[in-house]
């Protein structure tokens, strides 16, 4: 796994525009089209791998990162040294924050691809420049933080009110609305028994155990790396208190 270092240079160049047709970030909310090209002028894109490290916790905050196209995962880790899955990080996302205090701090948490990926990279010097060359930038990055603030209040919550089968009916409806590919028969995912498990801090057997329970009732259909969620409320409902 590779760690993208401040001054590394791309390992591959990417083509075309910063950022997809329709592209939409919560950084950039409320920017107007010309501070938006000036954000976006300030960063280097780069293209990475599946497994790929884009930020250690722990290490100095060297970037702040946006990821234009892919799935990351973000995690810290705990005391026993097992992952503490946090949330995914979806095209729109911004992560590194840390690299914005005004003192070096360390980044907070992990971030992995899952799939190849692009990000955009500020270093940290260029990325406190545009923050004051455009204020709305700051606003919107309190925003930004907001959210995975919440995000780990909710998580925290969840590890220690929610049975094991709630946590994994909690993770699949999230990551449908995350990640999740809307077709005919149902909302597709592309996610092992493996990183479910992980996702909702179980065992992989459990996991297997209640992917194969649910998979009986027709709450979703399980094949090899993938999940097809055909009745999402029902697992709402499960979390509401009510057995499916």
């Amino acid at each position: 796994m590779a760690v993208m270092d401040e001054g590394r240079p791309p390992r591959r160049a990417a083509s075309g525009a910063p950022v997809p047709p329709g592209f939409r970030s919560r950084l950039l909310e409320g920017l107007t089209p010309s501070q938006i090209r000036a954000v976006l002028a300030g960063a280097r894109r780069q293209r990475v791998s599946r497994n790929e490290v884009l930020q250690h916790e722990g290490e100095p905050a060297s970037h702040l990162s946006l990821l234009v196209t892919g799935l990351a995962a973000f995690y810290t880790a705990t005391f026993e040294g097992d992952k503490l899955f946090l949330r995914w990080i979806t095209p729109g996302d911004a992560f590194g924050l840390a690299a914005l205090q005004n003192q070096p701090q360390p980044y907070l948490a992990t971030v992995q691809t899952l799939q190849e990926s692009s990000v955009l990279l500020w270093e940290r010097m260029s990325a406190h420049a545009l923050f004051s060359q455009v204020p709305r930038l700051r606003e919107n990055l309190y925003a930004v933080a907001s959210d995975y603030m919440a995000r780990l209040a909710h998580v925290l919550v969840s590890r220690t009110s929610q049975t094991a089968e709630q946590r994994l009916a909690r993770m699949l409806v999230e990551s449908a609305h995350q990640i999740g590919r809307a077709g005919r028969e149902g909302i597709a995912l592309d996610l092992t028994n493996e990183l479910l498990a992980e996702a909702a801090d179980v065992s992989v057997f459990t996991a297997s155990r209640q992917l194969s329970e649910w998979h009986r009732q027709g709450i979703l259909a399980k094949s090899r790396g993938k999940i097809l969620l055909r009745a999402p409320k029902r697992l709402v409902s499960l979390l509401a208190g009510h057995r499916p």
